[in-house]
């Protein structure tokens, strides 16, 4: 068994997928208490030093955002101090001073604070100050947080990703684009032309920077996982960036997710119409230029009018309209997704998990997650499966349909949460085995035979790890009062006033599927867009960029993408076939 780490660099683009990204490393410094775990963390983060002396342990992550975006983040961070001397001021004339009020800190940012003073943890225990010794940023916070044992409702509070960001970043982390804003009504990043001439000149410059500090300390690189916002200009940029990393690195392999939340803020019917040309283009984009390429939303469709409503979870109770809460749930399955790259042993590179599922030009995959697996405390994974006979127990995750009738050409399963005794039932054979899956003797087998009664034909590949998620301030509270602390179903009902416990874990099944059900979903995308007429409805779309002759060639390339996924097998990579124009959109 390998146990060689085989490094991942991480590229966050656009405010979105800040909010996500943001979650999923809280997510990982939460686990970096698990001494030699099933997760290594070395794959994502990475090792330093101050200047001082100090280890420090770090993401191996470029995060981008507008001008306006980082409210009380230092965009170079405070682990590392720049030891930069103010200039001298040679004017002799009157000077005016203005001076702005700073931006107030919510609840859990002031404990932040407190726990780098150690005043908070003094509070708790005035005999017990914070630990000085050891690595410094990720994981010592999560240690902390534990002692004090608070829970906090940020729901009210939080406007942007650092409002909830647990852990410290490396001063090359942060990159903020200075020629649009993130809020206001002039210079926003709305088009996905206005994303694509970004990558030239100093920003250019300024991400090779990044990637090359990053990468050259790297001594097995696997690749890269781009969490990209897919409704804005960002879609533009980041068709850029995956573009140069598949031209500059073309060995390794490249993770696309395109963002989605469920809601926009202040939104007008001509910004509905951009996003879901954003969308078009940039998944088109994108999935050309990475290894493969996933949406992931709650929204109930990516076009302007959502064929249904936000994805309902059986024990979740998060609000769609709060980035906060969504963002929380998408980086809950991102967790589990991206799994099988991060395993200690036996871990899937990249561009091998890429491999399983992008076969015949089929670049774009669903995901799809059971977020928390339904199961009652003590129960065996045979139980929870047999109790879902009738229907598969997730939900999608990338607005596709799960219906595929049937039929997979592909699908990469990650579970979480359940240890070896539980993979099994207690009762193996003979009459006491309730079904035939009570009757296997590993949880592989278990997980396979039950996939096999909804999927017959495909390739199936399939990790299981022991160790849950694991859920720690400032996760939002969205699990329902039925569950209890490991996330399991409780069989007695909570007493009258009784507080609900806090969930400090869960066990996760998730599902990165290539099948059939792609190709109408893709092409219901292709009739949304080309049914609009750009140059009446959106003339400034296209004043931007792109020409309106490569607005049509993206579109084209959407319409063999989505053939790519019949049955028959005629589609044919890079989303090209000599027979394109005997067939109509399924």
């Amino acid at each position: 068994m390998s146990s060689l780490c085989k490094e991942l660099v991480t590229l966050q683009l656009g405010h979105y997928s800040n909010f996500v990204g943001t979650h999923w490393w809280n997510l990982q410094d939460a686990s970096l208490s698990e001494e030699l775990g099933e997760i290594n963390s070395d794959v994502a983060f990475r090792e330093g030093r101050t200047i001082d002396g100090q280890v420090t342990y770090t993401p191996r992550l470029i995060a981008m955002d507008l001008k306006g975006s980082l409210q009380t983040l230092r965009q170079e961070g405070c682990l590392y101090s720049t030891n930069k001397e103010s200039s001298p001021i040679s004017w002799e004339g009157p000077v005016t001073l203005h001076q702005e009020s700073p931006v107030s800190k919510n609840p859990f940012l002031l404990d932040l604070d407190k726990l780098e003073t150690g005043v908070l943890l003094a509070q708790v225990d005035s005999c017990d100050q914070a630990n000085s010794s050891g690595a410094f940023g990720a994981g010592s916070v999560n240690r902390q947080l534990e002692r004090v044992a608070k829970s906090y409702a940020l729901e009210g509070s939080v406007r942007v990703w650092s409002d909830f960001l647990r852990i410290h970043l490396h001063p090359r982390t942060v990159s903020v684009i200075h020629q649009y804003n993130h809020g206001g009504e002039t210079h926003r990043l709305e088009a996905f032309g206005q994303g694509e001439p970004l990558l030239q000149g100093p920003v250019l410059e300024d991400v090779e920077d990044r990637l090359h500090f990053f990468i050259e300390e790297c001594d097995n690189l696997q690749g890269f996982q781009v969490l990209c916002d897919l409704t804005n200009g960002f879609s533009g940029l980041g068709s850029k960036v995956t573009e140069l990393l598949q031209d500059s690195y073309g060995g390794k392999g490249v993770l696309t997710w395109g963002m989605v939340p469920v809601t926009h803020p202040d939104s007008t019917p001509m910004k509905d119409i951009y996003h879901v040309i954003n969308t078009a283009l940039g998944m088109v984009h994108m999935a050309n230029n990475s290894s493969f390429f996933c949406p992931l939303t709650l929204r109930g469709g990516l076009g302007r009018r959502p064929a249904g409503p936000p994805v309902a979870f059986p024990h979740l109770t998060y609000d769609p309209s709060l980035w906060y809460h969504s963002s929380s749930v998408l980086a809950l399955a991102l967790d589990a997704l991206t799994a099988p790259c991060r395993l200690r042993q036996n871990g899937v590179p990249v561009g091998q998990m890429a491999d399983l599922l992008t076969g015949s030009g089929r670049k774009v995959v669903a995901a799809y997650g059971a977020l928390p697996l339904p199961m009652m405390q003590g129960a065996t994974l045979p139980d929870a499966l047999s109790s879902c006979a009738d229907a598969l127990p997730w939900r999608p995750l990338s607005s596709c349909p799960d219906g595929g009738g049937g039929q997979c050409f592909a699908q990469l399963l990650t579970l979480r949460g359940l240890d070896e005794q539980r993979l099994v039932s207690r009762a193996l054979n003979g009459p006491q085995a309730p079904n035939a899956l009570h009757g296997l003797k590993s949880g592989e087998d278990v997980l396979a035979s039950y996939m096999a009664s909804f999927y017959p034909t495909g390739d199936l590949a399939m990790h299981l790890l022991s160790s849950p998620s694991l859920l720690t301030p400032p996760f939002p509270r969205v699990f329902s009062s039925d569950l209890g602390e490991q996330g399991c179903l409780q069989s007695r009902c909570l007493a009258p006033g009784a507080a609900p416990p806090t969930v400090s874990s869960v066990p996760v099944l998730s599902c990165l599927q290539s099948g059939p059900a792609l190709g109408p979903w893709l092409a219901e995308l292709h009739r949304a867009v080309g049914a609009l007429n750009i140059r009446r409805l959106a003339p400034s779309f296209l004043s931007q960029g792109p020409e309106l002759s490569e607005y049509q060639d993206a579109l084209e390339q959407l319409r063999l993408l989505a053939r790519c996924y019949r049955d028959d097998n005629r589609g044919a990579a890079h989303f090209s076939s000599e027979d394109s124009d005997d067939d109509s959109d399924d």
